[in-house]
């Protein structure tokens, strides 16, 4: 049996796949159903990735009525796929329901499979080095518009996922709600039981929010964005700084240290001439000297809208060697998908830029 519903309704439903465990069992006992059946449904969605009502076999077909009247089970459309030819990692630009398009990232690594995904359609952080933030920002995604991600990728790929980075396009901290709801649904054991200590959430740095999150005691990964080594420069690359002082943001990372014993990760690209001389790499030492963390350090992937160059491999490997010197745990991150549209919001800008060019 097909469900077809009104679209223009479909639109205003509430997204199942949104819905935690606990209070779905409460929407399915509000349908005069036995409780009992809200896991049966909930395994469908996060544990077999079901795609639309149509595939839940046990479930009852009047169930299947209720469920497809009240709520909105979408699945993402994958609009194209990029692979690396150099290490397997594949680039997926999936579209959502409202037409809306956004990128994720399958990276093979030694210690297992890990997914890239957006959390908002677009950014609105502007941080210069970025592509994910040229136009803004649509809209934030929904919980199960993040889990879907996964879902999909493990669909396409046939691969287990491992591991998951809230790293893609968008501000995750700027989702807070959204964001806090994935977290409990990816780790509840009636869905994928991932374990919180292969989650990272990564931020610009959202005072607050860092703090809030701290109080929740997630044993999360928390990646902050970091790139330059003082307050003006900080500014100059990520508007984000006018905000919050670089002292007020290593602070709250020091607080979500002291909060939840997790190992602090400091993302910091690398840009030829603008952050990478010895006197970044004298501050930054001084910056982060005590600090529980590693610096991860991201050569920049260059965009043609603006005019960033990539060190080369040895300056990279240098300034790597000075901080190590002085005691600062770092690595250089390694490079995947360097062919094809590896930076954050590449794909996405290319695929809107087209349609724009064709409406």
């Amino acid at each position: 049996m097909v469900m077809v519903s009104d679209p223009v309704n479909e639109l205003e439903k509430r997204d199942i796949r949104s819905i935690p465990f606990e209070n779905l069992q409460d929407e399915i006992v509000a349908l005069s159903e036995p409780k009992f059946r809200a896991k049966q449904v909930y395994q469908w969605m996060h544990q077999k990735f079901a795609r639309s009502y149509d595939e839940m076999t046990n479930i009852p077909k009047n169930l299947k009525a209720k469920l497809s009247e009240n709520f909105r089970l979408v699945s993402l459309k994958q609009v194209t796929v990029q692979e690396s030819k150099i290490d397997g990692t594949k680039k997926f630009l999936f579209e959502l329901y409202d037409g809306n398009v956004i990128e994720s990232v399958f990276m093979k690594y030694k210690f297992g499979n890990s997914v890239c995904i957006s959390s908002q359609v677009g950014c609105r952080m502007g941080c210069k080095f970025c592509a994910s933030t040229l136009d803004g920002v649509e809209r934030s995604l929904l919980p199960g518009e993040m889990l879907d991600q996964i879902y999909a990728i493990s669909r396409i790929t046939g691969e287990k996922i491992s591991h998951v980075v809230v790293m893609g396009s968008g501000e995750p901290l700027d989702n807070y709600d959204n964001l806090l709801v994935f977290i409990k649904m990816l780790t509840d054991e009636n869905g994928m039981n991932m374990s919180q200590r292969n989650l990272t959430v990564s931020t610009c740095g959202l005072v607050p929010k860092i703090k809030e999150l701290a109080s929740h005691h997630f044993q999360i990964n928390l990646a902050l964005s970091l790139h330059a080594s003082n307050q003006e420069k900080r500014k100059e690359l990520m508007p984000i700084a006018n905000k919050y002082e670089i002292s007020e943001v290593l602070d709250a990372c020091k607080y979500y240290f002291s909060e939840t014993r997790r190992q602090l990760t400091f993302e910091y690209s690398l840009v030829g001439g603008v952050n990478d001389t010895d006197k970044d790499a004298e501050e930054l030492v001084k910056m982060l000297r005590g600090i529980n963390c590693i610096v991860n350090l991201i050569p920049v992937n260059p965009i043609k809208e603006r005019d960033f160059v990539e060190p080369t491999r040895e300056h990279a490997i240098s300034f790597k060697n000075k901080l190590e010197k002085s005691g600062i745990n770092v690595t250089i991150r390694r490079e995947m998908g360097r062919d094809i549209d590896g930076a954050c919001g590449q794909l996405r800008r290319r695929h809107v830029l087209v349609e724009e060019h064709f409406d």
